[in-house]
């Protein structure tokens, strides 16, 4: 059995904090933006969906681990905040995709520029603890 020095609990802290603290920032700034963070994650994973095609009500609830149901709950909230539109797919009459609204992309536009600064300052300190912490494996870090 792998042993887990107290190191590697230390740096599990350590990690754990620095992304809460990012979280709780996100969360604010989507605030700050009119927002709550669960939209302001669904304008993001609109956007940032890879392809041609804009996404699918399915493609949403999988980048934002709910349930479809859910997903469609949210948006309808977001389209009623003139966020998002719901688009018909052109050769499936079943599928529903979704696209950002003039707004919606405004908005995820500009929290995505204070974000990238503030992932930037996340990966350096991320870096500087596996430094400090070195590469040590827990198999043969001292208890």
């Amino acid at each position: 059995m792998t042993r887990v020095a107290r190191q590697d609990f230390q740096k599990l802290l350590e990690f754990r904090v620095a992304l809460r603290e990012f979280q709780r920032w996100s969360e604010d700034q989507a605030e700050a933006a009119g927002l709550t963070h669960v939209q302001h994650q669904l304008l993001v994973a609109v956007k940032g969906h890879p392809g041609n095609e804009l996404p699918a009500v399915g493609d949403l609830a999988g980048y934002l681990l709910l349930r479809p149901h859910s997903t469609v709950e949210l948006i309808d909230r977001a389209e009623a905040a003139g966020l998002v539109e719901r688009v018909p797919d052109a050769s499936d009459g079943r599928v529903v995709r979704v696209r950002l609204t003039k707004d919606g992309d405004r908005i995820v536009r500009r929290l995505t520029r204070a974000h990238l600064g503030r992932l930037h300052e996340l990966a350096a300190a991320l870096d500087a603890l596996v430094t400090r912490h070195g590469t040590q494996t827990a198999s043969t870090a001292p208890d």
